[in-house]
């Protein structure tokens, strides 16, 4: 065991000239509970809101990016404490006795899996969260040789990825290239949680000079999320699907896809590309 985000299994490898029983390291899944505890003192309430299927680390970061991006809370103040119990997969927020959250925001079935991210959400209504922030205004601009230099220094802070092969990950780059956050996760949705979550727990949305860059496709969710943290620019090494760009349009977003191999495509924002 490595920590907590990977673990090893007996495998047996099959080549064309051997069969070797081995080792082999694999990115642990389990489930993490969501719960959220609101009301006034005297009659506070604790309900489940989420089942996600993540990577154990960062929890807290998770709950609290959850909650944000879902459109629960908006802004950190509304949080009084977040208690993560790793040993039974439960991460506890207390939230200000002063604050109602808008649980109304949650009108889905949220049984979310690791692969799926969205599924069981009832209309798109529901997933089309308003975001504080207007992503549209931002003036960053980013040269498209920096562009080309995103995913070598993301790889070089992969650690779990480098033993396991099984994670997502979405990180953050400040508009000279400079790497400044990063999280994996099984799950991309949660790897994004949890950079949005550690961002809101330091005051520092909106991150309307960051890009975002991640390690697979770029779903609707993501794009959603990211207009939540006023993320202005999106990259990614994998496709995006229609709704995906659909949203980043409207949002006024860049979004990049295919961004390897000395190549990219831009599916929206092209005007922040230098």
């Amino acid at each position: 065991m490595i920590n907590v985000s990977a673990e090893q299994f007996p495998v047996r490898k099959v080549t064309p000239t051997a069969t070797i029983d081995t080792g082999d390291m694999l990115a642990v899944e389990e489930p993490l509970e969501i719960r959220v505890v609101s009301g006034t003192e005297g009659s506070r309430i604790e309900k489940t809101i989420s089942i996600t299927m993540r990577t154990p680390g960062h929890d807290e970061e998770l709950a609290a990016g959850f909650l944000f991006t879902e459109g629960v809370i908006k802004n950190p103040g509304e949080i009084a404490g977040i208690k993560s119990e790793a040993s039974v997969n439960v991460a506890t927020v207390q939230l200000d006795a002063n604050i109602t959250p808008a649980l109304s925001t949650l009108d889905r079935n949220f049984y979310t899996t690791s692969s799926c991210g969205v599924c069981g959400k009832t209309s798109m209504d529901a997933v089309r969260t308003k975001s504080m922030f207007n992503t549209g205004e931002s003036n960053l601009r980013v040269p498209s040789t920096l562009l080309h230099t995103l995913q070598e220094k993301l790889r070089g802070q992969q650690k779990v990825f480098d033993v396991t092969g099984g994670l997502h990950a979405s990180a953050l780059f400040d508009r000279e290239g400079n790497l400044t956050l990063v999280r994996e996760d099984v799950g991309r949705h949660n790897a994004l949680d949890k950079v949005i979550g550690a961002c809101l727990r330091n005051n520092h949305l909106p991150l309307s000079e960051s890009i975002l860059f991640l390690s697979g496709r770029i779903s609707f969710e993501l794009v959603q999320k990211a207009c939540m943290a006023g993320i202005p620019f999106i990259a990614a090494i994998g496709a995006p699907s229609t709704l995906a760009v659909t949203m980043a349009e409207e949002c006024g977003m860049t979004l990049v896809g295919f961004l390897r191999d000395q190549r990219f495509t831009v599916y929206s924002g092209k005007q922040r590309i230098i």
